[in-house]
């Protein structure tokens, strides 16, 4: 497939996350997936999905003559439960949480909360629908499952501007006209909505739709507090969207079927920063090929734009967000005859493409959910499916606004702290220093040079040489962190009589020759392939006596005449 950058990624069951790229899978026994994704307020992410818990359980011998019986008494063994992955901005796993309700369940929305926990919305797999409240750390504050008698799916979660939410979904009919949630409908199934508080108190629930099979897919809140839901309605084999505007209190206000020759499936509502709104579709041809369509209407159902994205391979957009300039990304999937790949697309605020890249191995991968982050990259949640595997993964991606991948970012902590770890012999013998902005210097009594000399003795020769062993390698491993590594020269302020100007010009000099020696004695040890690689880092200078050692404003000559390194980070 064109334009595919593959990844291959390898990860055992600790959660280990590669490093060269912002790409973390997880791997859990049987499915698992990742549909919603949030920032939180320390800058991490989080996502939530849903992973097959195996919990082996003894049980007492017993024999069932009912088979319904048996069932319940292993309930709680084996099942799907909401899963939450947080990680941070190294690609680390730093929460993964399983809810362990009652019933199996699968989420299928995530919302952030002022006090930067969250709101799940989700539905068990016996119909029956849930909202659950966690802190900060993933622990459950309340649950709560709600719905008809019928069987009840949720679609999403969205954030309401009083802090609470609105769980959008279908249910199929009780074809009960008396049902006091219908507001309209009794087709197979309807628009089901339901109103909570920030505090988890239901406000309402109500039903919607035409007499056809109408199903919730998304809604956002505009500025005036009323309420646009998308939504499916089909019949006679076509599928249609539905878009449908509500008051706060789920009154509904208008009510517009979008018909189409060819089968359309909405995606994602999306409000935007001009108040006007987006919504993705699917929609097929006649050979049954999808492909991307976005329109763009205002808040009285005025289409303001239609637009269709043909791409090489059938292609659809799960989830769009909006960039403060107005540019939009989307993320999916593309295929072809041979396999799935995860799809993210900048689009321009005429809903133009701009640029796509696909991403994924030579199996099933797909994007699920992006959100903005606060740095103008993205991190997006989905599925990925190793090589020869039947089973789908966890996965958690950045992406760059120009849909390139990003590059983990060591902080300068870490590259200290392993840097401390790697000379810790040298720093216990008193050999070199290295401070937290990642400056090191050298210390030991053999290490500092006598007075106008810049050439390397034995000593610091082998000591240069046994240092590069370790520095140079280490910083390669760290590439993707490393912008520079600085050989310093220093000086003493002393030149026998000369005047200030010529005392200082003539220490620059040697300051520099002595910043060369280790710059030449490090170089020289490496491989061609090392030269290469290190020619892009590396830079010599010299301080003259700028940085002289100095005490209770008493000079120390000595310990002035050397040469000092600092690592400079991305």
């Amino acid at each position: 497939m064109r334009s595919i950058l593959f990844i291959f990624l390898f990860f055992s069951l600790s959660l280990y996350a590669q490093q060269k790229n912002y790409s973390i899978i997880v791997h859990k026994p049987f499915d698992a997936a990742l549909l919603d994704i949030t920032q939180n307020y320390d800058r991490t992410i989080s996502a939530i999905g849903f992973s097959n818990q195996n919990e082996h359980t003894t049980h007492q011998a017993r024999t069932y003559s009912d088979p319904f019986e048996y069932l319940a008494s292993v309930s709680g063994s084996y099942g799907t439960q909401m899963h939450l992955i947080q990680a941070d901005n190294q690609a680390n796993i730093i929460l993964s949480k399983v809810a362990k309700l009652s019933r199996f369940n699968k989420a299928v929305a995530l919302v952030k909360t002022p006090d930067d926990g969250y709101f799940v919305g989700g539905y068990t797999l016996d119909g029956e629908l849930i909202i659950v409240r966690l802190d900060a750390k993933g622990e459950i504050v309340f649950n709560k499952m709600f719905g008809t008698k019928n069987y009840d799916r949720m679609s999403k979660l969205v954030l309401l501007s009083d802090g609470g939410v609105l769980a959008v979904g279908s249910s199929f009919t009780t074809r009960d006209n008396n049902d006091n949630m219908f507001e309209t409908g009794l087709g197979v199934s309807d628009i089901f909505l339901t109103r909570f508080t920030k505090d988890g108190y239901k406000l309402w629930s109500k039903k919607f739709g035409t007499k056809y099979d109408d199903k919730g897919i998304d809604a956002a809140q505009a500025a005036d507090g009323s309420i646009v839901v998308v939504s499916t309605t089909s019949y006679d084999n076509n599928t249609d969207a539905t878009l449908m505007r509500i008051t706060e209190n789920g009154n509904k206000l208008w009510l517009k079927q979008y018909k189409s020759e060819n089968l359309v499936t909405p995606k994602k509502l999306l409000r935007l920063r001009d108040n006007n709104f987006v919504v993705s579709l699917i929609e097929y041809n006649a050979l049954q090929q999808e492909h991307i369509r976005l329109i763009k209407f205002d808040l009285y159902k005025n289409i303001l734009l239609d637009k269709k994205i043909f791409t090489t391979y059938p292609s659809g957009l799960n989830d769009i967000k909006e960039f403060s300039d107005g540019t939009i990304m989307g993320v999916g999937y593309v295929k072809d005859a041979f396999n799935t790949d995860a799809l993210a697309m900048l689009l321009d605020s005429n809903l133009a493409m701009l640029r796509q890249e696909h991403y994924g191995s030579e199996n099933y991968d797909i994007f699920n959910a992006v959100v903005i982050l606060n740095n103008s990259e993205a991190a997006v949640a989905g599925i990925h499916t190793d090589n020869n595997s039947q089973e789908s993964n966890m996965w958690i991606t950045k992406l760059q606004k120009d849909t390139s991948i990003v590059k983990v970012q060591y902080n300068s902590k870490s590259l200290y702290q392993k840097l401390c770890e790697l000379f810790a012999d040298e720093i216990k013998n008193k050999q070199i220093t290295i401070s937290s902005d990642l400056n090191i210097e050298l210390l030991g009594p053999s290490l500092y040079f006598e007075t106008g000399v810049y050439k390397l003795s034995q000593k610091q020769e082998t000591f240069i040489h046994n240092f590069g062993k370790k520095l140079i390698p280490f910083l390669k491993q760290h590439d993707e962190s490393v912008a520079q590594l600085q050989i310093n020269g220093h000086t003493s302020s002393e030149w026998a009589k000369e005047e200030y100007t010529s005392r200082y010009l003539k220490n620059e000099k040697l300051s520099m020759q002595r910043a060369y020696s280790v710059f030449s004695s490090l170089f020289k040890a490496q491989d061609l392939q090392m030269q290469k690689w290190l020619s892009k880092i590396i830079v010599g200078s010299g301080f003259s006596s700028s940085k002289r050692k100095i005490y209770h404003e008493v000079e120390y000559k000595k310990l002035s005449r050397r040469v000092s390194f600092k690592i400079v980070t991305k």
